[in-house]
């Protein structure tokens, strides 16, 4: 199409140039007339020269847009910085070519305006050719406002989503942190549950302590509970109790436990069944030797 226009309007040019040959009456005459023809002809080049270079010019704009286009087409349908940076950078280029295409046919048709050494059917040529520009501006403009509403949608649609997400998120977190605390205060109340105190010593050690008092009554009174170990008793089942001799003060089933002896005679408490054993107390006191 660019082609057939460009020869269209060469042709017209050169056809609006010729002129009907005369005899010649004088030889400086026909050497005037001839010098003549010859700027009429290197205007009328210089000037359509200028007209096919701008309209050059537009037809590259067009180009460079539509190439813009397809990749704002294809960045649209992705998520994330990277796509949208590439929208907003294509677009920025389409907007500023699209303003440059618009002063370049406005520069065309000021050319033709300005102009007076065309044939008329070649300035109807060109205003034709301006014509069918300006149509494929106003095109355009509205083919990239249809663009600029889907990309708009598209930014409206994604904006939602990573609301909803960031939203969503913070909804997990909170869960978290929620379930988290509830763990640790169901952990530690299960460790409450499951927390025991023992203690041994010599009878003078447990009276100093006022674990024992002096009718021979065990926990009786205010006595020191800083002074008992601590243990969680699903965990610690033997207690070593570096003594030859023992004897278990609190109340505790026979059938719970059993008393072990080391090769010299040392004395260890094991727990063969927990959850009986501490049902009765929670506070074991071994008076030893």
């Amino acid at each position: 199409m660019k082609k057939v226009l460009f020869y269209t309007i060469c042709l017209l040019a050169i056809a609006g140039c010729k002129e009907e040959p005369k005899a010649p009456v004088v030889q400086t005459v026909v050497v005037e007339g001839n010098d003549s023809l010859q700027s009429i002809i290197d205007q009328r080049d210089k000037e359509l020269n200028d007209m096919l270079s701008v309209f050059n010019e537009i037809q590259e704009g067009f180009r460079e847009i539509n190439e813009a286009e397809k990749r704002v087409t294809l960045a649209k349908g992705g998520e994330g910085t990277d796509r949208a940076s590439r929208i907003k950078s294509d677009m920025l280029f389409i907007k500023d070519t699209m303003k440059k295409n618009k002063e370049l046919i406005k520069k065309l048709q000021d050319q033709l305006s300005e102009s007076d050494s065309r044939g008329e059917e070649l300035k109807r040529t060109m205003q034709s050719t301006i014509d069918a520009l300006v149509s494929q501006m106003e095109a355009k403009d509205l083919q990239l406002n249809e663009l600029r509403g889907v990309i708009n949608e598209k930014e409206v649609i994604i904006t939602q989503k990573e609301e909803a997400i960031t939203t969503l998120n913070n909804d997990v977190a909170d869960l978290k942190n929620e379930t988290t605390q509830k763990q640790q205060t169901i952990n530690e109340q299960d460790k409450q549950l499951h927390m025991a105190y023992y203690v041994y010593g010599t009878k003078s050690e447990l009276k100093g302590q006022n674990i024992l008092d002096k009718k021979g009554n065990v926990l009786k009174n205010n006595f020191n509970k800083n002074y008992f170990i601590k243990i969680d008793y699903r965990h610690q089942k033997d207690i070593q109790l570096h003594s030859k001799g023992v004897k278990i003060l609190t109340p505790h089933p026979m059938s719970a436990y059993r008393i072990d002896e080391t090769p010299d005679k040392m004395k260890t408490l094991h727990i063969i069944d927990p959850d009986l054993f501490w049902s009765t107390s929670k506070y074991l006191v071994i008076q030893v030797k």
